[in-house]
């Protein structure tokens, strides 16, 4: 009796199969998948600032000042004190409360925008645009 030889190849044939339906597979369900979007805000551009407006501004340290609509500067050192600040400006009526923009310093931190921005909405004002790039 003759005895066999012990092979120390790898039989990959197999592996191909299952490699091939793999890419079949993947190839037809690809098509068929959906992609999640994400729909972003669209930014538009005012044609002018407007006339009369209350300015936050942000410096690089995190420091606040506001600007009244005639151009008087108040340095503030919270956003308590913002808050305050702003609610001198608030009317009953909506449509006539001034706009504020927000001025964030390029260095500053986005936190800093952010949290200001969220102060100005709850006190009430619908109205806010963001200018940036002060130096």
């Amino acid at each position: 009796m003759r005895q066999r030889r012990l092979k120390n190849e790898i039989n990959v044939v197999p592996y191909i199969d299952v490699m091939l339906v793999l890419l079949v597979i993947f190839m037809v369900t690809t098509p068929m998948m959906t992609t999640g979007s994400v729909d972003l805000p669209t930014s538009g551009t005012a044609p002018k600032k407007p006339d009369s407006y209350v300015k936050v501004e942000i410096k690089k340290d995190g420091a606040f000042s506001i600007y009244s609509p005639n151009g008087t500067e108040k340095k503030l050192s919270s956003l308590k004190e913002l808050k305050s600040e702003l609610s001198a400006y608030k009317t009953a009526e909506i449509d006539k409360m001034p706009p504020v923009m927000i001025a964030g310093d390029m260095a500053t931190q986005y936190k800093n925008v952010m949290e200001a921005l969220d102060e100005i909405k709850k006190t009430g004002f619908q109205r806010v645009g963001l200018e940036t790039g002060i130096k």
